[in-house]
């Protein structure tokens, strides 16, 4: 018999860069979700990337959000994210054409095979807010040191 897990891991993934290709970071923003759809706030992540593009940064943070997820080990995990490209690549709608992006298309499906269930979806910006001001946090905050 299956394991039922009543409750999943949610993480909403944002990545930026100020310029494209310019200054780049990452936001996550995880939490645990009962069967009610309650949400119960777990951590953030955010991380300044380097100068890389918006694609870049937006694979980055699905990298960081669902290697999280192992780390945590729930099994079942619904990832939101507000990039309409990274999702229809990553659910076989659209080809990946730009060479630097298959590699990272590459990972996020390998990390995928970690769950019983992993499903990408995408949101529109205003429902990603707080995965955004992490981006612009982490960016803002390596500008200050550099």
């Amino acid at each position: 018999m299956e394991n039922f897990e009543p409750e999943r891991l949610v993480i909403f993934t944002d990545g930026g860069a100020r310029g494209n290709p310019g200054a780049a970071g990452i936001g996550v923003v995880l939490y645990l979700e009962d069967e009610q759809g309650n949400r119960k706030h777990l951590q953030n992540l955010k991380e300044y990337i380097g100068e890389h593009t918006n694609n870049f940064a937006e694979y980055t943070a699905l990298i960081r959000g669902l290697e999280r997820c192992s780390e945590i080990g729930h099994k079942n995990i619904q990832c939101y994210l507000d990039s309409e490209l990274v999702v229809k690549q990553l659910n076989g709608l659209y080809k990946i054409r730009e060479e630097s992006l298959k590699p990272l298309a590459a990972k996020v499906l390998l990390l995928k095979k970690n769950f019983n269930s992993c499903n990408f979806t995408h949101i529109h910006r205003e429902k990603n807010a707080a995965a955004d001001k992490l981006v612009n946090e982490a960016i803002d905050a390596a500008r200050k040191t550099n």
